[in-house]
């Protein structure tokens, strides 16, 4: 809500200025649809040409992050670091073999079942899954799963990333846009050379709607976008790096109390669960 919000803030100081400053509306209404089309279309036009279709899919979705904000808060870090708590206890007290129930059918665990805004999401599932059929495989190196979490969770960033370095691209395009836009309109305008001033100052007035429309969109929209985005997908990205925190401190023989901590203290500051609330959480944990 606070980039939409921006915007409406932005847009208001922006055309409120202007219309106190004694601007009138009028050219700038008129020019907007054609100006909009051709600096727009330029930019979508761009952005499909630069991308794969699964690249053009993946940018839509980064609209709706931007809008959602980040999709964890400290209640899911509690979650997921008792999820993990209950996991690392089990793979201690029965042996890794205990997790296989879980791992190969996670659909139909009762630990994923309890968190279902876990068990939603792919990537943890997938993440934790994985890397407990692995301890079962014997690969207990701590080391060397370690460098593989780490290796992985660069992927997932660099992939989701991919959205952000879109709108940045977008938004340093915008002003060229503009300007194209803008010589367009000068064209016009020598081709009407002979007309009378008024109207020449007109068809001039419209050709500089486009110089600021692309200015307007690539430093008031596009670019904080990229910039919201860029901040979202590195705090979602967090989330899982609580995992590799956990399974790899369970790895070098810690307890799952000190796991869970080493878990706790990689969530992002805002949304970390104090030492008393994750306690409290562990102490009435309850999977069947």
């Amino acid at each position: 809500m606070t980039t939409i919000g921006g915007l409406v803030f932005l847009l208001a100081m922006v055309f409120g200025g202007y219309t106190i400053a004694g601007g009138k509306f009028g050219i700038i209404l008129k020019s907007l649809p054609y100006e909009m089309m051709m600096i727009g279309g330029a930019a979508i036009g761009a952005l499909v040409m630069g991308n794969s279709m699964h690249g053009v899919k993946h940018t839509l979705g980064g609209f709706g992050k931007i809008i959602k904000g980040e999709r964890f808060h400290k209640h899911d870090y509690v979650d997921l670091l008792s999820m993990l708590y209950w996991f690392v206890r089990l793979a201690q007290q029965k042996g890794a073999m205990a997790l296989e129930p879980h791992i190969e059918k996670p659909a139909e665990s009762p630990a994923f079942q309890k968190f279902p805004k876990i068990m939603a999401d792919k990537v943890a599932v997938t993440m934790i899954c994985d890397y407990l059929r692995m301890v079962g495989m014997n690969a207990d190196d701590p080391h060397q799963i370690e460098d593989i979490m780490a290796k992985e969770l660069k992927k997932i960033r660099e992939e989701e990333l991919h959205v952000a370095h879109v709108f940045q691209n977008t938004a340093d395009a915008l002003p060229a846009l503009g300007i194209v836009a803008a010589v367009l309109g000068v064209i016009k305008t020598m081709a009407s050379i002979d007309s009378p001033p008024a109207v020449l100052g007109g068809m001039i007035g419209g050709a500089l709607v486009g110089t600021f429309l692309g200015i307007l969109l690539a430093y008031g929209v596009m670019g904080p976008m990229a910039t919201r985005l860029n901040g979202v997908i590195s705090e979602d990205c967090m989330f899982y790096e609580v995992i590799r925190a956990v399974l790899v401190a369970h790895l070098h023989g810690n307890a799952p109390q000190v796991a869970v901590e080493a878990g706790r203290k990689t969530a992002p500051s805002h949304s970390m669960p104090s030492f008393q609330e994750l306690e409290e959480a562990l102490q009435n944990l309850q999977i069947a």
